[in-house]
């Protein structure tokens, strides 16, 4: 993945050819090799599954920098919010969309999502291209305030870390292009945006075909903030699988077509999800708590698709 990610675009920098085509295709291969290095390494890294050795997992965790975005963030986001309150309004990140996209039933409506069913995949597109400019200086900041750093200092400390890795992204990645190669800038740029959006479109729809669907829960804490089910439960009510028999979708997005075993075991990695599924779900059935599982990509889509028709509509609460 890494070499899917690097290899084209080196190839841009030092090639002399001048096929837009060809430019154009290593853009997109670019792109999907950067989904692959966010789901496949990245993703295990900053989890510390990727390896036993903590050195290792912080090295290849850096690749998230290396694509554009905050590994430190991306941790407060994902490890700590998204994991800790899976599809709980206003605490699981993944669900807090912006005010054109409802992906939760309790989030207030309006009229832009009338249509989301067939706009949000233009924005899940965009949404790498906003991680790489604004999303992870927005985070950081509500993030602070909420009190998820320590203090000022090391606010700070992450802000001047995540604006020296962006330089170094967006120099490598774009400013070589620009400068090295022999198209015009607005076809470079146009490249560029190109491979972000095969990025973004890959890899939001991953992950919210695992939770923004019609199977998933989405729970309402009590007055006192609390949610009745045990943690394990609540991932399993709250997440879903999709195409278990599928090697090749399994290896292309790291494991998170198995994302029911990934949120129960996020310190296991993803190679060893297929031997523990069929145990997750004997054990589930045992103690009477569903198992969601599509059984194929397409269908989870489909299912995400038409939970978003169904958040659409202001009744749905």
């Amino acid at each position: 993945m890494l070499l899917l990610y690097l290899a084209p675009l080196t190839a841009i920098i030092l090639g002399s050819f001048s096929s837009v085509a060809l430019l154009f295709t290593l853009f997109i291969l670019s792109g999907l090799g950067m989904a692959g290095v966010g789901m496949g390494i990245m993703h295990d890294a900053l989890h510390g599954s990727y390896s036993r050795h903590p050195a290792l997992n912080k090295l290849m965790g850096y690749t998230m920098n290396l694509i554009g975005a905050s590994d430190e963030v991306w941790k407060l986001q994902h490890n700590v919010l998204h994991h800790s309150f899976t599809n709980i309004d206003d605490h699981d990140d993944d669900i807090n969309a912006p005010f054109f996209l409802r992906f939760c039933p309790h989030a207030e409506s309006n009229f832009f999502h009338r249509f989301q069913h067939y706009h949000a995949w233009i924005f899940y597109g965009l949404s790498t291209l906003s991680w790489i400019t604004v999303k992870d200086f927005i985070r950081l900041r509500r993030y602070y305030r909420a009190g998820l750093l320590r203090d000022r200092k090391e606010y700070r400390k992450y802000l001047v870390r995540i604006i020296l890795w962006k330089v170094f992204y967006f120099s490598y990645a774009l400013v070589l292009p620009l400068v090295m190669s022999p198209f015009s800038p607005w076809t470079v740029l146009l490249g560029f945006l190109i491979m972000h959006f095969v990025t973004g479109l890959c890899i939001t729809v991953v992950f919210q075909a695992a939770h923004v669907v019609p199977d998933a829960a989405f729970p309402v804490p009590d007055e006192a903030g609390k949610i009745g089910n045990a943690r394990m439960e609540h991932q399993l009510a709250t997440t879903c699988n999709f195409s278990p028999q599928s090697k090749v979708l399994s290896w292309l997005i790291g494991g998170l077509n198995y994302q029911i075993e990934h949120h129960l075991f996020p310190h296991i990695s993803h190679v060893h999800y297929k031997k523990i599924s069929p145990i997750v779900k004997q054990t589930a059935a045992e103690f009477g708590i569903s198992y969601h599982c599509y059984p194929t990509f397409f269908s989870a889509i489909s299912g995400h698709f038409i939970m978003l028709r169904a958040l659409s509509r202001p009744s749905i609460v």
